[in-house]
């Protein structure tokens, strides 16, 4: 994934207060490298300045890693700053994430010029803290990941410019990697068992996509967001309803809902009429606001504050709102598994990962679905399922020991080079009964899909 040497300016603003977390890493029981459930149908090519070269086995050519690799994974695609080291072996070294919750709260979601300030104001620190924690330098480390897309330009720039700088002073090799990508793999880090091939339903504040991972790089996309996604859905019905964003909407309407009846308000359920997998939450979002001013809840008196009257009522949206939202995802997930088990019946596990996914309604709601259908859902634990440094680091380790890795960058690369950045990157290509021909321009496709590049790379080694 090469990067391009255009020039730009960065703008400074003025800095936004960030806090500085270190997240109690999630520890799974550590495995062999020979145990992976990696693929054996492509040849990496070997990278001679790799501290832990990747070989072939001459009877299998299935790639596998002479020595342990010790990767450190950077992410910045939206409003979180991540790093963290991760083993090949399974093991989290360390997990480090710093907040940008003050700010969701001050402008009522994700401004991408204060976002993009906030990475530049703790990026170093983030990763330093995350080096320390696991007791390394970078010059123990075997390569660095970083999320290239899709995101904000301005927020995936910052740590792109970062893990650049390392590998470059340090030689080390680089490995772009897809966000998405990431959020289904990182549950093959936590659940042994999971073998390609499996479902993902991936699920946060900037995206809803159904797939049918068919192997590493090898993605068939069954159903994707055409408007908004459930996870900014999700935090604007709780702005609305004047609610804490500092933990962001999820959470927040979670909690609430235990309150209200979820039956109280007929919502009418995304897409009925559509026979695909394919999500919508804008029209759900205006019956929701509807429904606000109907009751004439004020936005500006938060939820603690509120009358028994009021907050009952506001309880009762919540409910209601969340009851249909996720209806939603189970109708669409009921006929992905349709599909999938018709391209794939081998499938045996369902994965349901990203922001949204920790939210424990959902999570049931859905075990019920995929349990009628004879599969196992696989969710990683909360901590990785919001933007991380885990799964970017676990991600490049995976990729890596199938030789898609780029060389070290130069050491003396400008401060103010342009990167070939993919804010708008699908994952896959569509599923034929999944196309739609009324899509919303916000799809608009700027980069051909990682499983197109992954596939034309292939096609040029045969």
């Amino acid at each position: 994934m090469a990067l391009s040497s255009a020039f730009w300016r960065l703008n400074l603003l003025s800095k936004p207060s960030v806090s500085l977390r270190a997240l109690k890493p999630f520890k799974p029981k550590p495995r062999p490298m020979s145990s992976l459930p990696i693929s054996s149908k492509l040849n990496p090519s070997n990278f001679s300045a790799s501290k832990n070269p990747t070989s072939l086995d001459p009877k299998t050519r299935t790639p596998y890693p002479q020595h342990d690799l010790i990767v450190l994974g950077i992410e910045t695609s939206c409003d979180d700053t991540a790093a963290a080291v991760v083993k090949s072996n399974g093991e989290i070294l360390s997990q480090v994430i710093s907040s940008q919750a003050d700010l969701l709260a001050q402008y009522g979601g994700v401004a991408p010029k204060m976002a993009e300030e906030a990475h530049l104001q703790v990026i170093d620190r983030v990763v330093q803290e995350a080096l320390n924690k696991a007791n390394l330098t970078e010059r123990d480390l075997s390569a660095v990941a970083v999320t290239i897309g899709p995101g904000l330009s301005l927020c995936l720039r910052v740590g792109v410019r970062k893990a650049r700088k390392i590998a470059g002073t340090f030689s080390l090799p680089i490995i772009g990697v897809h966000h998405m990508e990431a959020h289904a793999l990182v549950a093959r880090l936590t659940e042994q068992e999971l073998q390609f091939p499996f479902m993902a339903l991936l699920i946060s504040g900037g995206h809803n996509v159904l797939i049918l991972a068919r192997d590493l790089g090898h993605y068939v996309q069954l159903g994707t967001t055409i408007d908004d996604a459930i996870g900014e859905a999700y935090d604007k019905i709780a702005k609305w309803l004047g609610l804490d964003l500092r933990r962001s909407g999820g959470p927040a309407i979670e909690e609430l809902a235990r309150e209200g009846d979820a039956k109280s308000i007929k919502f009418s359920t995304p897409m009925k009429q559509h026979k695909d997998c394919n999500f919508s939450y804008a029209g759900l979002k205006t019956q929701v606001r509807l429904a606000i001013e109907s009751k004439n809840i004020n936005a500006t008196i938060p939820v603690s504050s509120a009358t028994s009257e009021d907050r009952r009522s506001r309880a009762d949206i919540a409910a209601s709102f969340q009851r249909v939202a996720v209806l939603h995802l189970e109708e669409r997930c009921e006929r992905a598994i349709e599909w999938a088990l018709k391209i794939e019946p081998s499938v045996k596990h369902m994965v349901v990962s990203g922001g949204v996914a920790s939210n424990q309604y959902v999570r049931a709601q859905l075990d019920q679905v995929v349990q009628k259908n004879n599969l196992q859902l696989v969710c990683p634990p909360p901590s990785l399922c919001t933007d991380n440094g885990v799964m970017v680091a676990w991600t490049g380790i995976e990729n890596f020991c199938m030789g898609r890795f780029d060389p070290p960058p130069p050491a003396d690369e400008p401060e103010d080079i342009e990167f070939d950045l993919r804010p708008r990157w699908p994952l896959g290509e569509e599923y034929t009964e999944g196309r739609s021909e009324a899509r919303s321009m916000r799809t608009a496709r700027i980069h051909p899909s990682l499983t197109s590049l992954v596939q034309a790379s292939l096609q040029q080694k045969l």
